[in-house]
């Protein structure tokens, strides 16, 4: 399997990313910081609340960061417990149909200290150590490799793939915006079409990471 993650929500993930998803008969996931909605964060704007309430009703999965995109090792208990439930009643309050049940940690950071309580609110945790998720798999801190302009090309997608299809296992791939000239944390849109190619040459279903879970039964 394969799943594309779009961290924080730039708008143009939304606006061309997800197209491109879709014209594959595909779904994204998108984890969301309600604090950077419509925000200019030196990089990108945020997404807006349509822009959100149109990527679920379109089938998209939209899925957790912190309210205010803080790091986690930067944040005890408690005030993890209320920034996560804080983008959750954000993110419910645009459509009480959103079903939040996935996380990935802002900036990549983990912490193990977060791990337990995070496991029994969320169904899994996203990080970014590169990889494919195979055998025994860490639901709390999940692999993901780039899809980042500067870190990864058409070849290193390709061999990815080629790991996931000899491990059968769980590709996750992460990236920013999309656009022509991207940011240096996103890809171009010609970088996400060779990726969703990529997988449908090889016969590697696209799936956001609800369905990844729902269908390797987790």
């Amino acid at each position: 399997m394969v799943s594309f993650t779009f961290d924080d929500a730039p708008k143009s993930a939304a606006t061309i990313g997800a197209p491109i998803l879709e014209a594959y008969g595909a779904h994204g996931t998108y984890y969301i910081s309600g604090g950077l909605v419509d925000q200019w964060c030196g990089n990108w704007t945020g997404v807006s609340a349509d822009d959100i309430i149109g990527l679920h009703r379109r089938g998209h999965e939209l899925a957790c960061h912190t309210f205010s995109h803080t790091r986690a090792i930067d944040l005890d208990t408690e005030a993890m417990t209320a920034e996560t439930e804080k983008n959750r009643h954000y993110l419910s309050s645009l459509d009480p149909s959103i079903k939040i049940e996935n996380f990935a940690y802002p900036y990549g950071f983990g912490a193990v200290s977060h791990k337990r309580r995070l496991g029994k609110i969320f169904r899994s945790v996203r990080g970014i150590l590169p990889g494919v998720n195979s055998g025994t798999v860490d639901l709390q801190y999940l692999r993901a490799t780039p899809l980042i302009e500067v870190e990864i090309d058409r070849e290193g997608i390709d061999r990815a793939f080629e790991e996931a299809a000899a491990k059968n296992g769980w590709l996750i791939f992460y990236t920013h915006d999309v656009k022509a000239a991207p940011s240096s944390y996103g890809c171009s849109p010609s970088l996400l079409r060779h990726a969703l190619d990529a997988a449908s040459r090889r016969n590697i279903p696209v799936l956001s990471v609800a369905e990844a879970l729902g269908r390797a039964g987790a």
